[in-house]
């Protein structure tokens, strides 16, 4: 039956899910291997939400379950597209994604740490900075002692890269040197 018969409180709004992190089209879908389980834990977090939702309306529920899914498909479609960047695979003495990098704004000399990584992982709060955002673009192939010019709209930043480090779980890779953590 065509929905222009049904009655009116019978219609049922469509949930507005919120787009995940903005990727341009035909950019890959970097993410590193702690961002990809990542992903899957928020999948199975949603799975978990989903099959235990505590609502005894059944219209609510569905409502609910809808919501559910149509987030279920956007995170689907980013695991599917992501590819693994794998650190160790990296060359450590070059800021490449997955790289923490070290920095010192030239004007204030004050010291900022950040790890490149995907999308779905970007957390400024957390160092944590996107790929495609700008002073990851200016940071990217540059070597320790190098500097990066960020061009803002009123003013140019500049950066010194004191360290590139790439971390993988209990090892940091540090120029080619393998350092454990205590």
């Amino acid at each position: 039956m065509s929905r222009g018969f049904v009655k009116e409180d019978d219609q049922e709004d469509i949930p507005l899910v919120p787009p995940r992190a903005y990727l341009p089209e035909g950019v890959t879908n970097y993410v590193t291997q702690v961002g990809m389980k990542e992903l899957l834990a928020e999948k199975q977090k949603m799975i978990y939400e989903k099959d235990n939702l505590n609502i005894s309306n059944e219209n609510e529920k569905r409502i609910a379950k809808n919501y559910i899914n149509a987030k279920l498909i956007l995170l689907n479609n980013r695991i599917n597209s992501a590819k693994i960047v794998y650190l160790n695979d990296q060359q450590k003495n070059e800021i490449r994604f997955g790289a923490t990098v070290t920095l010192k704004t030239e004007a204030t000399n004050k010291v900022q740490t950040f790890q490149i990584v995907g999308v779905d992982e970007a957390n400024i709060s957390k160092g944590k900075l996107s790929f495609i955002s700008p002073l990851a673009k200016v940071l990217l192939n540059k070597k320790t002692g190098d500097f990066a010019i960020l061009k803002l709209a009123r003013e140019e930043r500049v950066f010194k890269i004191i360290n590139i480090c790439y971390e993988t779980g209990n090892l940091i890779s540090k120029k080619n040197k393998k350092i454990r953590k205590p």
